[in-house]
């Protein structure tokens, strides 16, 4: 628990100073706020269920990643993150790719975090079925996220246009939920069996 206790601590820290210095001065406030909102809600609930359910070391070292990734993307916007912009260059792309890789790692983190809680709290074996459900939640996450998106944009009209970063793309939405999915996946294939060996020791 000691161990546990420094690591969310460090995740803490980390994301404090990030979130200073996104807020430092953001492109647009209110989409900054909306963008970080996950963070916020996060933090306390790991704080507040670290006695009774401390994570594995991969699960919270993934969430403080995501976090950060959330910061960043207030900061600028996800269409204005210098780095995409970079990475568009590179690749020749027609748009910034960085709200792609936002819901990529949108995908990714929640796979390790579910299958987590399914294994340990719901008592689900691991193997097939639950390499399924897992899936099937993160598209869950994902869609939640882009009704969420729908509110705002119904709720905000133009205001909105900066927290959905479609950059013209009518089919931003099914984008978006393709990238979570394929990050699930990816982070299934390459991280279960990690997975497996962090909560076999933890439950030693």
């Amino acid at each position: 628990m000691q161990g546990y206790r420094s690591r969310l601590i460090a995740l803490t820290a980390v994301w404090f100073a990030a979130f200073v210095a996104s807020g430092w001065a953001p492109y647009d406030r209110g989409t900054w706020l909306m963008e970080v909102a996950p963070a916020l809600i996060a933090l306390p609930i790991l704080w507040v269920s670290a006695k009774r359910f401390p994570l594995t070391t991969l699960a919270l070292a993934l969430i403080g990643f995501h976090g950060l990734v959330l910061m960043l993307g207030g900061a600028y916007t996800y269409a204005r993150v210098p780095l995409g912009f970079a990475v568009q260059d590179w690749l020749d792309l027609a748009r910034n790719p960085y709200d792609r890789f936002g819901h990529f790692i949108q995908g990714f983190v929640p796979a390790i975090v579910l299958r987590e809680l399914l294994v340990r709290f719901g008592g689900l074996r691991r193997g097939l079925l639950l390499t399924v459900l897992v899936l099937a939640c993160a598209l869950a996450v994902s869609a939640t996220y882009e009704l969420i998106e729908f509110g705002a944009a119904m709720a905000l009209g133009q205001g909105a246009d900066e927290f959905l970063g479609t950059q013209g793309d009518p089919w931003d939405t099914q984008w978006d939920m393709l990238m979570c999915v394929i990050g699930a996946a990816i982070a299934l294939l390459l991280l279960t069996k990690l997975h497996d060996r962090q909560l076999d020791a933890q439950a030693a």
